[in-house]
């Protein structure tokens, strides 16, 4: 009993030396965030009605006396990630935001003519934040997989990675890979130092995932589901995969260029029975390419269950929508998802450095 108390110490001073300092975290002090006890958390205002029904749900289904008790192998979570506890509004998604700098700026590559003409005339658009025709997302589809064609995971992860240290736009102090809401972050620690197995159930490209998602505490390497890459072997040819004797020495796995295979809405179910095998007890988005698994884990569960449905309603200290935050709030409230409001129960986003550009 000594060693746990002095464990649990240990713990909440850790979390008071990283959390006391809200300028921009950096990717080791998001690691850092390590919230075992309801008293740890240091991000969510005290009375957001989130927290405390997150507190109570815990404390309830790891009573081993209440009736409502799950067991420690079925408390499984799944989170959305862009928009749920990652940035997608400075000012767009992150794949999308370097397609722009695969196709103009990377002196490396000589990007097709098409897609540098697509880039030069959507660039301005997503920057403003104006709606793309349907064309125009076709073929931006098309292009944020194709501009990598040829690549090994590795090289484009490391391509991920040197993307992540550029700086978001439209909010200061912040670098790509460090734009984690980090009360979601609480979140996610607290339900893994309580058992919860927790998963992402992405919409973004599983490699993208990989990387960005690598400093969130609780969340394992093997339990990331994501949008696939299609990949080929550069040896081939038109043989299927399943017919291809793959040659160690003399071809290389790459990514084919072909688009990826969605992971949305009802897809995300379908990626739950697959790669998990089991219904979670909690899910976490903030679109309607999260209504799969937000609807799912509510249908006819054998556990007490609950569905979450974060709102960019703050307009202060993000690039929030009001009228969508409005909307997505009343069909969120008449499916019986859970509403998070970013304005009204985080207590900082990022950091209180960060601060949206004039």
């Amino acid at each position: 009993m000594r060693k746990k108390l002095l464990a649990m110490a240990a713990a909440a001073l850790m979390s008071i030396s990283v959390l006391s300092d809200t300028e921009a975290a950096t990717r080791e002090e998001i690691s850092a965030v390590n919230v075992q006890t309801a008293a740890q958390f240091q991000y969510w205002n005290s009375n957001s009605p989130t927290k405390q029904k997150i507190i109570e749900f815990v404390e309830d289904v790891t009573n081993p006396q209440s009736p409502n008790y799950i067991p420690p192998e079925d408390r499984i979570a799944t989170f959305d990630m862009d928009g749920t506890f990652y940035c997608e509004t400075a000012p767009y998604y992150f794949q999308q935001m370097m397609f722009f700098r695969r196709v103009l700026e990377d002196d490396s590559y000589q990007a097709p003519k098409e897609f540098v003409d697509l880039a030069k005339t959507i660039q301005p658009k997503v920057m403003n934040k104006e709606k793309l025709t349907e064309e125009e997302h076709k073929l931006y589809d098309i292009g944020i997989t194709k501009v990598y064609a040829g690549m090994t995971s590795e090289e484009y992860r490391a391509y991920v990675r040197d993307f992540m240290n550029t700086n978001e736009v439209g909010l200061t102090n912040l670098k790509r890979g460090e734009a984690f809401y980090l009360p979601m972050v609480e979140i996610i620690s607290y339900l893994s130092n309580n058992d919860f197995a927790v998963y992402i159930d992405s919409a973004c490209g599983v490699d993208t995932t990989r990387e960005l998602a690598a400093c969130i505490p609780g969340i394992r390497y093997d339990r990331i589901i994501a949008s696939d890459f299609v990949y080929t072997s550069t040896g081939m040819g038109n043989q299927k995969p399943e017919n291809h004797f793959f040659d160690r020495h003399t071809e290389k796995i790459v990514i084919s260029g072909e688009p990826v295979k969605e992971n949305g809405k009802t897809v995300k179910i379908f990626s739950i029975l697959n790669s998990i095998g089991k219904k979670p007890v909690l899910a976490f988005g903030n679109s309607m390419g999260d209504s799969g698994m937000l609807e799912y884990v509510l249908q006819d569960n054998k556990y007490r269950s609950e569905s979450f449905y974060v709102l960019c309603d703050d307009i202060e200290r993000e690039r929030g929508n009001l009228e969508r935050a409005k909307s997505d709030k009343a069909f969120a409230e008449k499916r019986g998802w859970n509403t998070i409001s970013m304005h009204d129960e985080f207590k900082t986003i990022y950091g209180d450095k960060v601060k949206l550009e004039k």
